[in-house]
């Protein structure tokens, strides 16, 4: 499908349950998994990892706000019940399969560690990262099974965006607009960042797990979705200011943000100058997926690993922690086997859980918009 087509051809085309495709986005995925997964085996003094947690949130935000957009203007409204049903074929599936596989192995104590009721219930309730931060990382919980602190911000993202989202397409604010009231809650998470840190004297933890001081990496790709996106307005922001200006700035910010290793400036600004170096990157990545070095996130390989990083990304603690305690093996053999072993997992899953769940959402999303049910035989 042409990406740049208008706002209401590709919302119709996914109405009728064509496959609707962002270049480059599958291929993000994969690097921010290995980012994520790098500092998790043993590289995070030289790879870092929390920058792969900032890739992700932005490009939740902004295709979930995208798919949001897509659908307000091709039909006119905002279905919650088809946003809560999608988000659940699609994240509860593997989410619990994972973890209760991880609970299982450590009920059988062949991980170490201990379960408390309490932690695997605020796990399946979506709070692991409020569980860490009132009990730190390493009590009641499957070993590994902490990375779900991150699933927890976006579930929370997910719950309360969609409502903000119609709100303002309800009250028919402009895109202008809807940026300006999110670009401020930024702000707000940001400012309430410092006050923990410079006048609550909150730990690091605190900052860097939480959903109410992490949201605005989610936000950011949001705002992008919604104000210059590069694939629903694909001309809005002229070339040579992208390539020479906005996009070396963009940069600029995020490597600043990985320089700098003052601890309080690591949990309050650094976040956002992450997420919002992130907005020019992102353009140029779709709207320019054959040029180099984006032609890459579009190649085989990396498409293949960004459609299994979510499942893998839920599997990677918990195996690395597993090799670790069963092996001696050097940190590159336990790397190189984890992630062959991911991806063999991964796939399984994809196959014989995402899938079939996918049609199903396709199936049940189609049958329920209102197009749908307009032009449903009688």
């Amino acid at each position: 499908m042409d990406t740049s087509s208008s706002a209401k051809g590709p919302a119709r085309a996914r109405q009728a349950g064509q496959a609707f495709h962002i270049p480059s986005l599958d291929g993000i995925r994969a690097v921010s998994f290995f980012v994520v997964f790098l500092g998790h085996a043993g590289l995070g003094k030289f790879v870092p990892g929390y920058f792969g947690l900032s890739l992700f949130f932005f490009l939740s935000g902004y295709l979930i706000t995208t798919l949001l957009r897509m659908e307000y203007e091709g039909t006119g409204s905002v279905s919650l019940r088809q946003f809560y049903l999608r988000r659940v074929l699609r994240i509860f599936p593997p989410f619990y399969l994972v973890l209760f596989v991880a609970m299982a192995l450590t009920a059988f104590g062949l991980t170490g560690g201990t379960l408390w009721a309490s932690a695997c219930t605020w796990q399946m309730l979506h709070l692991t990262n409020y569980w860490i931060v009132r009990h730190g990382w390493w009590w009641g919980m499957a070993p590994g099974t902490w990375v779900y602190w991150s699933l927890a911000v976006e579930e929370h993202f997910y719950l309360f965006f969609p409502l903000v989202y119609r709100a303002m397409c309800r009250r028919n604010w402009t895109r202008e607009r809807q940026s300006a009231v999110l670009l401020a809650g930024c702000g707000i998470v940001l400012a309430w960042r410092y006050v923990l840190i410079y006048l609550l004297h909150a730990d690091h933890d605190r900052c860097y797990v939480a959903s109410d001081t992490r949201v605005d990496s989610i936000v950011a790709g949001c705002i992008l979705a919604i104000w210059k996106n590069p694939v629903l307005d694909r001309d809005a922001i002229d070339d040579k200011k992208l390539l020479f200006a906005w996009l070396p700035l963009g940069v600029l910010a995020v490597l600043v943000s990985l320089a700098v290793r003052e601890p309080r400036f690591d949990q309050t600004l650094r976040y956002s100058l992450q997420s919002f170096g992130l907005l020019p990157c992102f353009v140029v990545a779709i709207r320019y997926p054959e040029r180099l070095p984006f032609r890459w996130l579009n190649g085989r390989f990396a498409r293949y690993v960004g459609g299994l990083s979510y499942s893998m990304y839920l599997m990677h603690t918990s195996l690395l922690w597993c090799l670790e305690r069963w092996t001696h093996w050097p940190t590159p053999v336990r790397s190189t086997v984890a992630v062959a072993i991911l991806v063999g997992l991964g796939t399984l899953i994809f196959r014989y859980i995402e899938k079939p769940c996918a049609r199903l959402r396709r199936r049940l999303s189609t049958y329920l918009t209102p197009a749908a049910r307009e032009t449903a035989p009688s």
